[in-house]
């Protein structure tokens, strides 16, 4: 299979795993806390990426550390927190379809900062993709007042983070392999997360069922929908592109809303509408 074929491959995966990672999200804080779900998800990640690629850490050369550091710090570490905390108060549907925003956030964000071109065309898909969001966000607040439509903002800081990543690994990382940079990123990482642990009250909560539970479906979460994952994501970067490689959301947004139906999860008529706006921005914004 050559590697225009590949690619596709690589982007079907990614949407199955990712599109599932936000209903594990959601069951993670039955019984646990964001800042917990946070937290292990990185550690099992991290645990599990250095027991198969701990050998790889030696093909990074010393100078290209400070960017390991950066895209974890951006890659995994504030979208692992913000996307659980998110989920406490807004549907773990709401928060896949607004992960869509990160193609998005990295046109603008590679020509304004990476010097990358962009077409006029793809800057209409991101005032399209804008106010598909809005749309999404307000209709959300207006018809589900129990939930706080405010936690929204950190889904698209994490939308900006994620973007910041995959042009930072295009143009400083794409001669390592994405082995190299995924375990590097949690090896980069394992200390915080245990610190950050440390200081909640999961001692408190370890001998609890429901615990034990969520401690489960976020060890999948961390295996496969981080450690794994985020293997195949860094090598359709290189691959690929940027915008490309972050097209993957297009499809997330519907393995999760089917996730959500299970979990008795609804959107409204207008954010039906506002999701497919979103989609119809991305997809804009994302072609050559």
């Amino acid at each position: 299979m050559d590697a225009k074929q590949l690619k596709w491959v690589y982007l079907l995966v990614l949407s199955l795993i990712w599109g599932s990672s936000f209903i594990l999200i959601k069951r993670g804080l039955v019984g646990l806390s964001a800042v917990q779900v946070g937290s292990f998800r990185i550690i099992f990640a991290a645990i599990f990426l250095l027991i198969i690629g701990f050998n790889s850490l030696k093909k990074i050369p010393l100078h290209k550390w400070k960017f390991i550091a950066l895209t974890s710090l951006f890659g995994t570490f504030i979208p692992a927190y913000f996307f659980a905390i998110a989920e406490t108060e807004v549907d773990s549907s709401i928060v896949a379809i607004l992960n869509a925003l990160t193609p998005l956030n990295t046109l603008i964000l590679g020509a304004l900062f990476f010097g990358i071109q962009s077409q006029k065309r793809q800057f209409l898909g991101v005032t399209i993709g804008l106010i598909g969001c809005l749309l999404l966000v307000f209709n959300g607040a207006v018809n589900h007042p129990n939930q706080n439509y405010y936690f929204t903002i950190l889904v698209v800081i994490a939308t900006i983070c994620y973007a910041v990543n995959v042009n930072l690994i295009k143009r400083y990382l794409s001669d390592l392999s994405s082995l190299s940079i995924t375990t590097g990123n949690f090896a980069v990482l394992l200390l915080p997360a245990l610190i950050i642990l440390s200081t909640t009250d999961f001692p408190q909560r370890i001998h609890l069922e429901t615990a034990q539970h969520s401690i489960l479906f976020v060890m999948i979460l961390g295996v496969l929908g981080t450690g794994i994952a985020n293997v195949l994501f860094f090598k359709l970067i290189q691959m690929s592109s940027p915008v490309f490689a972050t097209s993957v959301t297009y499809l997330i947004p519907i393995v999760a809303f089917f996730w959500g139906l299970l979990d008795n999860e609804m959107l409204t008529q207008i954010q039906f509408l506002g999701a497919l706006i979103v989609l119809v921005g991305v997809y804009l914004s994302a072609r050559k």
